[in-house]
C-alpha cells in the first residue's frame, strides 16, 4: 500500500510534503504531484505537511477520488522525480 495525491493537488502542487519524503517517491506533473506507490514506504510524513490535505492512504482515498490510485502509478512512469521544494502554482 502507498499514499496517494488526490484531486486538491490539481492546480496548486505545493511542494511541502516533497522535502520531507525519506524516499524520494514524488514526481512532478504540470499541474500536480504524483507519489510512486512502489517506492513509497507508507511514513505518512508527506500526508500530514500537505497544507490542501490532497494526500490519503490508499486504503482511505475518498471514493470520487479512487481514480487517482491508478492515476499516481500512471504519472510516476512518465514523469520526473522531484526531491526539492519549489513556489507553488497558486
Amino acid at each position: 500500500m502507498a499514499y496517494v495525491v488526490t484531486a486538491p493537488c490539481f492546480g496548486c502542487k505545493y511542494t511541502d510534503c516533497v522535502v520531507v519524503c525519506p524516499c524520494d517517491c514524488f514526481h512532478e506533473g504540470e499541474k500536480m504531484l504524483y507519489i510512486d506507490p512502489m517506492e513509497c514506504i507508507d511514513c505518512d510524513a508527506c500526508r500530514v505537511e500537505c497544507p490542501v490535505e490532497a494526500i490519503f492512504h490508499e486504503d482511505g482515498v475518498p471514493e470520487q477520488w479512487q481514480q487517482f490510485i491508478a492515476l499516481n502509478a500512471e504519472m510516476c512512469q512518465t514523469t520526473p522525480p522531484i526531491v526539492e521544494q519549489k513556489p507553488p502554482l497558486v
